[in-house]
């Protein structure tokens, strides 16, 4: 099978995440199973033109507000006739590939690419498009736009979807299905797969040694609909009492609100025991979330969280706010705790009920781990094998 993907960004990109995560595991098993997987994305500086990993290549072209030009234009130069199934990945913005990826009749009118890689294979049923969806967008825009852009997405959000609603999604929460459902996709055509963890499970809860005073971990890139300036907020509040609470917040941040939750930091009187670690590589990642007694996560939205279950993994549970797909990553009283009211109070509240309990505690951190065992990329490539061929 001939696969093509349109998304705006690649895992090297300095602004992935999760979602980016899952494309690629997917695209190297998709890879090793002899199928051949092409990323159309956009550019960003210090990114190359093409690159070729884990059997699968990317093509980087224009930047995060061109790609979607960009994307067209070289399809309908190079690609079009190539694939058996294109993926129009809907992270903000989609690529509208319902409107220009459709069978071609007659055969004698496919063109043949510049490249030998990009051949079609001549046959006029191919070319079949549906949409991936992590996350619906429409609260994000306000926490990472400027106006009137953030109004505008905003309202044109549910129009660009509905116009979409006809095709068939594959998404990874109950969440997004449902937020799909509102605006008219059928649920029939809505198929969820598991995320995975790309990261190896600790093996054993016992061997790992926690940092020998409480710490709170955040970590992710410091943006506004991260909303890490609650988790600093919560922090202060629950160091009143829980004296000696330590909090690493890793994580680049250095955009206009990164560089205000930093001085927020700086500021603070609980200042000396707020450290700010910067963007950090996956070993020390690793170190963290074995070491640190709980994982907050205060985003606006998201697809799922995953790296909720990535901490889960090394044993460590999360206390998270109650938003889509952290309350699907999260299983409220066993394997972490959600908040019933999105605030730092609130957030505080369940740090300490956590961190002074225990018993509580233990039974979590297992229940999380335990869990985290069931959520692999493996049972996501079936699932997502199995949507597709559906």
């Amino acid at each position: 099978m001939n696969l093509l993907w349109f998304t705006w960004k690649d895992k090297k990109h300095p602004l992935a995440g999760g979602a980016e995560t899952v494309n690629e595991e997917l695209a190297k098993r998709l890879a090793q199973d002899g199928h051949n997987v092409l990323f159309l994305v956009g550019g960003f500086k210090g990114g190359t033109k093409e690159e070729e990993k884990d059997g699968y290549k990317i093509i980087r072209l224009g930047n995060r507000w061109t790609v979607y030009w960009q994307v067209y234009r070289y399809y309908k130069k190079n690609l079009q006739g190539w694939a058996d199934l294109v993926i129009d990945e809907i992270n903000t913005i989609p690529f509208f590939a319902k409107f220009y990826v459709k069978p071609l009749s007659p055969v004698s009118n496919l063109k043949k690419p510049n490249s030998d890689r990009f051949e079609p294979s001549l046959k006029p049923e191919k070319e079949k498009n549906i949409l991936f969806v992590h996350q619906l967008c429409r609260k994000i825009w306000f926490y990472q736009m400027f106006f009137p852009l953030n109004l505008i997405g905003y309202l044109l959000e549910p129009i660009y979807l509905r116009i979409l609603n006809n095709r068939k999604v594959i998404t990874v929460s109950e969440s997004t299905k449902k937020d799909l459902m509102k605006l008219g996709f059928n649920e029939n055509k809505i198929k969820i797969i598991s995320e995975g963890i790309e990261i190896e499970l600790v093996d054993n809860l016992k061997k790992i040694k926690k940092y020998e005073i409480p710490t709170i971990l955040s970590l992710g890139s410091v943006r506004a609909m991260k909303r890490t300036d609650q988790i600093v907020k919560a922090f202060e509040i629950a160091k009143i009492n829980i004296p000696e609470l330590e909090l690493l917040i890793a994580g680049d941040y250095n955009d206009k609100f990164g560089r205000k939750v930093c001085k927020m930091a700086k500021n603070s009187k609980r200042s000396n025991s707020i450290k700010f670690l910067g963007r950090v590589s996956k070993d020390k990642k690793i170190e963290l979330m074995q070491r640190s007694h709980l994982m907050c996560v205060t985003s606006v939205k998201e697809g799922w969280g995953l790296i909720v279950t990535e901490a889960n993994s090394q044993g460590t549970p999360a206390v998270v706010y109650n938003v889509d797909g952290l309350r699907d990553s999260v299983q409220h009283n066993k394997t972490g705790l959600v908040c019933q009211k999105n605030t730092p109070e609130n957030l505080a509240k369940n740090i300490e009920e956590l961190l002074k309990n225990k018993e509580k505690y233990e039974n979590l951190r297992k229940n999380a781990w335990h869990w985290s065992k069931e959520i692999t990329f493996e049972k996501s490539y079936k699932q997502f094998v199995k949507s597709i061929k559906s």
